[in-house]
Order: C-alpha cells, then structure tokens, then sequence
C-alpha cells in the first residue's frame, strides 16, 4: 500500500509541476501583435524567448495571432500571458480585459511616434485630395494604421470611395505601390541619420525605389510608443523577474538586433496607463469605444 501511495503521490506531483507556468506543458506565452511580415516577427522574437528562458530558467513560446484584435482577445481568454502590442491595442485590452502595462519602448530616447498617410508620387497631392479615393487601412485596432488616419479623414472632411485592411504595414505600401489602392495609412518614424525609418523601409528590398514612388501626405499623430503588456491576473514574481530580463537584453547586441527588427525599439522604460490617456481621447473624439473593437 505504500508503495502505491508514493507511485500516486509523485504522479499528482509530478502532473502539478507539469502544469507550472514556465513549464514544458505550460510555457510562458508572448503575443507579437503582427504589424509587418510574420516569420521576420518569429525569427526575431525568438531570439527574445531564448533569452528568457535562459536567464529565467522557465519556458517560453512566441506566438503572432492572426490580426491586431486577436492579440487584444487572446489577452482576455489567458491564450497568451504577455505581449510587446500596439498602444490602441493596449487601450483595448486594458480597459477590456484589465490587462496591465509594464514597460513602453524607446528609440533615441524618445518614447513616442508617429502614423503617416501616403500616396503614390502620381497621384493625391494633400489630404484634401483623398475624397472619392480609395484607402487602406492596416487594421481596426492598429494606432498609425486605423486610429489616426480616420481622425485626420474625419477632420478634413474626407469621404472615402470605399476601403481595405491590409492587415499589415508592409501590405498597405505595397497597395499603394502597386496602384491597387491611391491612398493608405501606416506608421511613421524620425530618420535614422539621414535614413528614412517609416513603414516603406519594409519593403524597400522588393521594391527599392519605393522612396520616389510612394510620398507622405501627411504626418499623424504622436502616438505613445508600443507597451509591454501582462493579461490581468498573472503572477507579480515572475512578471518583476520578466520585466527586468527585458530591460537586460535589449541593452546587450542580440537584444538590441532584435528589438530594432520587431519594433524599433533601443531601449525600454517603465510604463504607466495614464499614458495612453491621449489615445483614449481619441477615440471618444471619433465616437467609438473598446467594444466596437472587441468581440463578446
């Protein structure tokens, strides 16, 4: 009877120890909201999720749901544990779903960036020239890709033919590269000495003379940059512990390589909600609320 009462004993154990969060069978999980091509998100956030899981001692997994609304859910359903998200996105899930965040990025020291709206050189002159046209959009819960451009539109009066989500930033340059589409939104960031640092640089291998051929109409914004983001409810320890491995490895070269790569990121400071206030503004600017957003 002993004998099975341990053989019981370390199967319950051993069944608890599996379902750990940081375990094999329960890994971390950390969302990359999928603003640009998908395996440049994996191949670089995994560079992160090993350096977690060596400095940590725990087991994590990077995941990129299928759209910016998804990272927002999958926040509210416990799919995922944490995200490195867009800030609309933030808005959403925080005050959706209480999720929390813990860091915000930085580049040159400056914690702050900008959309754009853009046209082909042969094509719209200003903003004002956009009526009639056609348009597209990143995606409903994208900052510089749906936030801002309907604002700026709504400002000046603009009434669209008709309009698309692209789904991500590289997409709409290329729409409007190609003349699918004569006008687009996406994000905008300063040059880096000299060179141009906005949504264009995406796709400037396949299509490098995308800078004469695609012009920007008009700058949106600022935007607080993109958040570290816990879903409500996870554990404070290990969060503390992630937060600080986080701001080591994007001081070290990997770190660096990467964070440039997912959201040109050099550095990352600590994050309050308040923050995001303006971007909330925003929205009751333009009447819409988180549950226009988010699915019940």
């Amino acid at each position: 009877m002993k004998v099975l009462f341990y053989i019981l004993l370390s199967l319950i154990c051993g069944n608890l120890y599996a379902n750990t969060l940081g375990s094999n069978d329960r890994p971390i999980k950390i969302a990359l909201v999928p603003g640009q091509d998908v395996k440049k998100l994996m191949l670089n956030g995994r560079v992160l999720e090993e350096y977690l899981e060596q400095k940590l001692k725990k087991r994590f997994e990077v995941v990129v749901p299928q759209s910016f609304v998804a990272v927002v859910e999958s926040m509210g359903t416990e799919r995922v544990d944490m995200a490195i998200m867009n800030s609309f996105g933030y808005i959403l899930a925080h005050d959706k779903y209480q999720a929390r965040a813990r860091l915000m990025g930085m580049f040159k020291n400056r914690a702050e960036y900008w959309g754009q709206i853009i046209a082909r050189h042969d094509g719209p002159k200003t903003i004002d020239d956009l009526n009639g046209k056609t348009f597209a959009f990143v995606d409903p819960a994208s900052t510089s890709g749906f936030l801002l451009a309907k604002k700026a539109l709504n400002d000046h009066k603009i009434k669209l033919k008709e309009h698309v989500f692209a789904g991500k930033h590289d997409s709409v340059v290329s729409m409007v590269y190609q003349g699918r589409v004569e006008a687009g939104a996406t994000y905008h960031t300063l040059p880096d000495n000299g060179v141009p640092q906005d949504a264009r640089k995406l796709v400037a291998t396949q299509y490098p003379d995308v800078w004469e051929k695609v012009k920007i109409l008009k700058i949106t914004g600022p935007i607080p940059n993109d958040p570290v983001v816990f879903r409500k409810d996870f554990p404070k320890d290990i969060e503390d512990q992630i937060i600080l491995s986080m701001k080591d490895f994007i001081q070290t070269p990997k770190g660096q390589e990467a964070m440039m790569n997912l959201y040109h990121m050099d550095d990352l400071k600590d994050a309050k909600d308040n923050e995001w206030d303006a971007l909330r503004k925003i929205l009751k600017d333009i009447h819409m609320t988180p549950n226009d957003f988010i699915k019940k």
